[in-house]
């Protein structure tokens, strides 16, 4: 059977509603409960919703800003407002205030829909100083009070508004990138941007309405806001709003997913865990896992030769019941699919979850690109790339870009029907990356295999040279170094220097257990200092780095205690690095390794 295809979101809306009415779409835990709104009362509360945004005057071309993590009032709100022809703005509740002024400045917004109370208090007189802003209203009060999204639902409830006849060519977001640097940009993405992607998932990933998700990846982000949100609705699917990523198992258990949607770090963090038991179980256990996940290594790889061995699933089926369907059963023992996105996921962990019996699909795009641009599938897939273009996308690559006589590698280059139409109110930002023909310069490094699959291998600016004249590409090499049991974060430095230096960010539970069972006494600060600690990284370092270039390897390192978090500045939103950020806090730190 063809997969439907969509012209515009309130297109998706309407149809997933018509024939999915009776079955779950979200899901939201409350008092130790799953509570469940199906697709026909989502659709009758986007309906009454629409009908209040309607009655403050919001219309074609109007915005509606949120800030609100992933929840039920969130998917309302969006496709209430895009049944109006007009544009959802998300925000992030990490964000700073001057972001969030900026950004309903910027976007000139009319309307702006708070998640928590904490945050309207801040917000809720912005009206009087924000020029276009008119109206904030709050999910977290009581639907009599007049400033509460229940008492705007109830009242759209009174004045029936129908969707308006949508342009598919209509603006209907903005997505703000966070940017590693600078103020974010607000990129404007048009309903057929982003069904255009979701009619090229359709067409070659089985999703439909008996898969489920645990949600926790940001709507107000493109992976989350496409691949997840309308991907899965277009499919009649269920989303369950995790409770927090902290609580992930345990949501996993009580919703038995089908799909998981993360970012690398996340699985970074799967992985980690499950060594770390490992480790602490020792003897027959670790012996049994270990055993299990070289004959899965077998087996994969007699599977890419087309062939087979009796003994070898016989003994998979062995080490699968003993082992790997224990560890499935931690995620509620259902997943099939493991969707990874946002950055590059190492070899190691992607194998390392193909060999549990979790097909992993890992893709590639931006905010600019709605956001996919290449992935692997069911049909097509090659561990460590980023998978083939989508369809209806093209992706090249640009090597002049790269001064590298040793290097493959150039700048990607995505054109289609995904490409955004523009930055807001930016249109010599938008010309720098927008080509003549009207694909996009991503500012991703990467290459194309003889198959066509692309392989992601940094980002062009974040490439540097060392005084030897080699060039490095720090993300890659700090996400190998981050599968250490030992260390959250590693940062790579080396711009202009003779060597590569590294800003190390150690586990402290893994470290401080380490430190009490090697007899190492005092405060964390103490233990971090101390001459074992040190030897104990700079192994881990050592070990991790196997597989670098000798230039690439860091010679020196510095420790720090404090995590980079969004908090503090060093990190995005969506979890990057700030690089400038870093260099600012650690400059010193990273400079002194050199001696000068």
């Amino acid at each position: 059977m063809k997969p439907e295809i969509y012209s515009d979101l309130v297109d998706v809306l309407r149809k997933s509603v018509a024939k999915h009415a009776q079955r779950n779409v979200l899901g939201t835990k409350r008092n130790d409960q799953w509570q469940w709104i199906t697709y026909g009362e989502f659709g009758k509360r986007v309906d009454d919703f629409r009908g209040g945004l309607a009655d403050l005057g919001i219309g074609e071309g109007d915005t509606v800003a949120i800030i609100s993590g992933n929840r039920v009032e969130w998917a309302i709100a969006a496709y209430a407002t895009y049944g109006l022809g007009a544009r959802f703005c998300p925000m992030y509740e990490s964000q700073l205030e001057e972001d969030w002024t900026y950004i309903l400045e910027d976007s000139g917004a009319k309307v702006l829909l708070t998640s928590t109370y904490q945050i309207f208090e801040i917000t809720r007189d912005w009206n009087q100083k924000i020029d276009r802003l008119e109206n904030v209203f709050c999910m977290s009060l009581p639907e009599e009070d007049v400033s509460s999204f229940g008492s705007l639902e109830r009242r759209g409830a009174t004045n029936p508004t129908p969707t308006v006849d949508i342009d598919p060519e209509w603006v209907c977001g903005f997505i703000y990138t966070s940017g590693t640097t600078g103020r974010p940009k607000g990129v404007l993405l048009t309903h057929t941007n982003i069904c255009s992607n979701i009619n090229a998932v359709a067409s070659i990933f089985p999703i439909d309405h008996s898969d489920v998700t645990v949600s926790f990846l940001p709507w107000a982000h493109s992976f989350g806001q496409t691949c997840e949100l309308h991907c899965l609705i277009s499919r009649g699917a269920a989303i369950a709003v995790a409770e927090s990523v902290e609580k992930l198992v345990d949501n996993f258990g009580e919703v038995r997913p089908t799909m998981i949607y993360a970012v690398p770090r996340i699985f970074n963090r799967i992985y980690d865990g499950l060594h770390k038991q490992l480790a602490e179980a020792g003897g027959a256990k670790k012996a049994i896992f270990e055993a299990g996940l070289a004959n899965a290594e077998k087996r994969y790889n007699l599977k890419q030769e087309g062939k087979s061995s009796a003994l070898v699933e016989l003994k998979h089926a062995f080490f699968d019941k003993l082992a790997f369907s224990k560890v499935r059963d931690k995620f509620g023992g259902r997943v099939k699919y493991a969707i990874s996105g946002g950055a590059a996921l190492s070899r190691e962990v992607a194998y390392f979850i193909e060999y549990l019996g979790i097909v992993v699909c890992e893709g590639y795009g931006l905010t600019e690109t709605s956001p996919i641009a290449t992935a692997n599938h069911p049909g097509g897939r090659k561990i460590g790339s980023v998978g083939r273009a989508i369809p209806g996308v093209e992706v090249r690559i640009d090597r002049s870009v790269v001064d590298d006589e040793d290097s493959d590698d150039g700048e990607v280059i995505v054109k289609g029907p995904n490409v955004m139409k523009g930055y807001h109110n930016l249109p010599e930002e938008t010309d720098e990356v927008i080509t003549e023909d009207g694909a996009f310069r991503t500012g991703d490094l990467g290459r194309l295999d003889a198959d066509g699959f692309l392989f992601i291998t940094g980002r062009l600016k974040e490439q540097y040279k060392l005084e030897n004249g080699k060039y490095v590409v720090p993300a890659p090499l700090e996400e190998i170094l981050q599968l250490s049991p030992f260390v959250t974060q590693a940062f790579i430095h080396g711009a202009n220097r003779p060597f590569n230096v590294a800003l190390v960010v150690p586990d402290r539970v893994a470290v401080e257990k380490w430190a009490q069972s090697n007899g190492i006494r005092g405060d964390y600060e103490e233990i971090l200092t101390n001459d074992k600690t040190r030897g104990l990284i700079d192994g881990e370092l050592e070990k991790h780095s196997g597989s670098f270039k000798g230039y690439e390897r860091p010679r020196a390192f510095t420790v720090v205690a404090e995590e980079f978090t969004v908090d503090n500045g060093l990190l995005t939103p969506k979890m990057s690095v700030k690089r400038r950020k870093v260099i600012d806090r650690y400059g010193d730190l990273l400079d002194g390794l050199y001696g000068d």
